[in-house]
């Protein structure tokens, strides 16, 4: 792994991370592929919030490609659909 590289999209994701780490969530890098793909994995509540397609889109992805133009596209392995049954959304800190 490019490891300039992944220390510029670590860069970005610490700007992201306050705003997930109040609902009790995080976010891991888990592969930036040759082709320039980032792959990430959503962490404790993100991993079950109904809203982390919207977090993904609006948040992480839109930050990545603007910070990282290295980076082509961005997946996560675990989007929670909104309608999942399991979905849950985090208890937000008062």
């Amino acid at each position: 792994m490019n490891t300039e590289l992944l220390s510029k999209v670590e860069s970005t994701l610490e700007k992201i991370r306050p705003y997930l780490l109040a609902d009790g969530g995080d976010v891991k890098i888990l592969e930036i592929t040759d082709s320039g793909k980032l792959i990430i994995e959503f962490e404790g509540a993100c991993g079950s919030c109904p809203m982390s397609s919207m977090t993904f889109k609006a948040g992480i992805e839109e930050a990545v490609k603007r910070d990282c133009p290295e980076i082509t596209a961005v997946e996560a392995v675990n989007i929670t659909a909104p309608n999942d049954p399991r979905a849950q959304l985090p208890n937000t800190i008062a």
